[in-house]
């Protein structure tokens, strides 16, 4: 055996990337207005096979060694963004639920309620005002869209999630992978699954107590 195998040995986000139509409003969105500098850029001409446009590969430092990037593709006509839900390269049809599109978004951590709120003074002072501001369950956030029409979500924690709630999400996430081969499948169906994940595994578990 591998001694590397089994074990986590990423160490967060290098970054995630996508295309912007708008680099002059996406670098005043994350740069000016939420305050993220600019950290890299590749600009990269005559790459890739000949119908390859050149582009500009640009990245943010969002906090936590991790960036948040953009490709600006020169000369590359914009598709019409008036047709169909959701950002330019994640249409979904006419009539597509609100809640269903927006569910594709870049979610930032901060640290505390203070700084959240400064990100929504920020926001609500430029062309891009927080549109609702939500509590669920352990977090707070913030929403607005960038320039690209990108959902961002800033969020704050507000109390730490306790080992328990890491063991139910697991047993959730479990059970729901168990349902989901089940056509029709529904929430009781996963609850009913989870309930009988608890007792087959209850027993292991007074057991690792008991080792303890």
């Amino acid at each position: 055996m591998n001694q590397l195998d089994d074990q986590h040995l990423v160490t967060g986000v290098d970054h995630a990337a996508f295309p912007t139509f708008d680099p002059a409003g996406t670098v005043r969105f994350y740069r000016d207005v939420l305050g993220f500098p600019v950290v890299h850029s590749i600009c990269a001409a005559g790459w890739g096979p000949d119908d390859h446009p050149d582009f500009i590969h640009f990245f943010f430092d969002i906090g936590g060694g991790d960036r948040l990037a953009f490709f600006y593709y020169f000369n590359w006509p914009q598709p019409d963004t008036t047709v169909g839900l959701g950002d330019v390269y994640a249409r979904f049809p006419e009539g597509t639920p609100e809640w269903f599109v927006r569910s594709r978004h870049l979610a930032l951590h901060v640290d505390s309620e203070e700084h959240m709120l400064e990100y929504r003074r920020r926001l609500d002072g430029s062309e891009w005002p927080v549109e609702m501001q939500i509590q669920h369950e352990t977090i707070e956030s913030i929403y607005t869209h960038d320039p690209n029409g990108y959902m961002v979500e800033i969020t704050r924690p507000m109390r730490p999630v306790t080992p328990q709630e890491d063991l139910d999400a697991n047993l959730t996430i479990d059970a729901l992978v168990d349902i989901v081969r089940k056509p029709g499948h529904s929430m009781d169906d996963l609850l009913v699954r989870k309930a009988e994940l608890i007792v087959e595994r209850a027993e292991a578990w007074t057991r690792a107590q008991e080792v303890r």
